[in-house]
């Protein structure tokens, strides 16, 4: 397979950086408008620094890591040129593959939407893809991105909620663990061991949600004992409005996802 990416920022140079680990670094190209980052980018990950994104289009999979607002100039650039048998893999939050198609008539398109945890290999990737690109090519689109994470096939109206839940969710998250960290340090516990364990505790509880399959609230349930302090703990979040305050930020996250596509 023959792979590019334009743009090797945050999020596209977390799931190229995977992917250089997975497959063959001298099949992988990567272009971006700082030439100092792409090049320092391809230095260190094994793969080939190309001038301009035209260069790039000379692979079956190209990998789009533009802002939607930067969009429209990257296609007035390359919408010619990109050949007739590649797949373009779009990450711009909120944008439509109608948009996309609009963008470039010719093109054949998946949209994909990932996370910062690519950067370890966990990313949650939600993909969708236009009728005209097959079921190999998009199984080899998810074999891809497979490099960075867990991904999953979703129908595109579900976009805008991926992107507010997996897409922003780590931000969320990372909120969370600061929070933990600085309830224990109030506690009385040294700082960075602060980190460690409330890092640790969402990191092992994510994985007990996963690999239990039993419903969060029957785990819930299962760590507050009668009288006991988890119990006061979840009282005074409910107090708190916490969960309100959550599904306040996702629903927040998905109506600008929305308007971003507009």
């Amino acid at each position: 397979m023959t792979i590019s990416c334009i743009g090797t920022g945050a999020m596209g140079g977390a799931i190229m950086r995977a992917v250089c680990k997975k497959f063959d670094v001298t099949q992988i190209k990567v272009t971006d408008k700082n030439a100092e980052a792409g090049k320092k980018f391809a230095a260190e990950n094994g793969c080939t620094f190309v001038a301009t994104n035209k260069e790039a289009l000379a692979s079956k999979y190209i990998f789009l890591a533009v802002k939607p607002q930067f969009l429209g100039d990257v296609f007035d650039e390359i919408k010619d040129a990109i050949p007739a048998d590649s797949v373009v893999i779009s990450m711009a939050a909120g944008v439509k593959l109608e948009k996309l198609q609009n963008f470039a008539p010719k093109a054949r398109f998946v949209r994909m939407m990932p996370n910062v945890c690519a950067q370890i290999g966990e990313a949650m990737t939600a993909v969708t893809k236009s009728a005209s690109v097959t079921t190999e090519e998009f199984a080899e689109v998810k074999e891809i991105l497979s490099a960075a994470g867990k991904v999953e096939e979703v129908p595109e109206k579900l976009m805008d909620c991926v992107t507010a839940v997996s897409g922003s969710g780590p931000a969320f998250v990372f909120m969370f663990i600061e929070a933990l960290a600085d309830a224990a340090v109030r506690c009385g516990m040294p700082r960075a061991q602060a980190y460690t364990y409330a890092a640790q505790t969402v990191y092992g509880s994510a994985g007990m949600v996963l690999q239990s399959g039993t419903h969060p609230a029957v785990l819930k349930d299962m760590v507050c004992s009668p009288a006991g302090t988890t119990i006061e703990g979840v009282a005074a979040l409910e107090k708190n409005n916490f969960r309100n305050a959550v599904i306040e930020a996702v629903t927040a996250a998905c109506e600008r996802s929305i308007a971003l596509g507009k």
